[in-house]
């Protein structure tokens, strides 16, 4: 890859389950029409993926259809061309499956969702600017959990712990031709949900799993693992951004996220 690789976003916004909490506690028709600071989410998100200049197109799969009329901003930019509606399927794996699809397949994508109230265009460029120097099929970006704790002190997330540290996802990952692959994988993480070890097992191989659980690995070991079985490179990125490792997945995250604006 070079230093003017581009990219096209492909942003999530359909909601996963049915009576979403956060779209329930905002009083709006989907989660992703949430006010932060009086702008829906959505739109929040759009508008940093809008002011980074590597980002040259942008999908947005969902909501549905039916709900596009709530946001008047969406379906204005929607008309316009600024970016371009797919339906969303039943899963987010397929959801990405069908977004990427509408994507060249020599262009880049870069994936993230609609409830990334804090996305910034600094944090976005920061992360594809890495991406682009990555030699790897696809990129993850990770948040050092000290670094969340300590700007959101109480706020609960998935960690994963490992030897060389403690890391949260952040919703955020790049795409080339090869690494699409990684999308059946991610199919098949939702099928295997129940019996997530089933998976992981097949996967990293029970060694792997066993050294994660006693402590022993790294980062780098895991997604070599995950690479060897998959035939697609993927690197880390960590991103230096406690704001990066944030979605309003609760209620409660909209007073959090609103709280945090609201001090800057």
């Amino acid at each position: 890859m070079t230093q003017h690789t581009s990219y096209a976003a492909v942003v999530l916004a359909a909601d996963r389950t049915a009576n979403d909490a956060v779209a329930s506690q905002a009083d709006v028709a989907c989660k992703a029409f949430a006010p932060v600071a009086g702008t829906p989410m959505i739109i929040r998100v759009l508008d940093a993926l809008a002011a980074t200049h590597r980002v040259q197109s942008i999908i947005l799969c969902g909501p549905p259809k039916a709900l596009l009329p709530q946001c008047p901003e969406l379906v204005k930019r929607i008309a316009s061309g600024q970016i371009v509606w797919v339906a969303n399927e039943n899963s987010p794996s397929r959801s990405a499956d069908k977004a990427l699809a509408q994507v060249d397949e020599h262009t880049r994508v870069l994936l993230t969702t609609a409830d990334h109230a804090l996305l910034t265009p600094e944090i976005v460029q920061y992360f594809l600017e890495a991406s682009s120097a990555a030699d790897c099929d696809v990129t993850v970006g990770m948040t050092d959990h000290e670094l969340i704790k300590a700007v959101f002190p109480g706020r609960k997330k998935t960690v994963i712990r490992l030897r060389d540290g403690n890391f949260c996802g952040c919703n955020l990952y790049t795409f080339n031709q090869q690494g699409r692959e990684l999308i059946s994988f991610w199919r098949r993480a939702e099928e295997q949900r129940k019996r997530p070890w089933r998976l992981v097992g097949r996967v990293l191989g029970w060694r792997a799993v066993l050294s994660y659980l006693f402590g022993f690995l790294t980062m780098t070991q895991a997604l070599k693992s995950v690479s060897a079985k998959t035939g697609v490179r993927i690197q880390a990125i960590r991103l230096p951004f406690a704001e990066a490792g944030i979605d309003v997945d609760k209620a409660e995250d909209l007073q959090l996220v609103e709280s945090h604006l609201n001090k800057q």
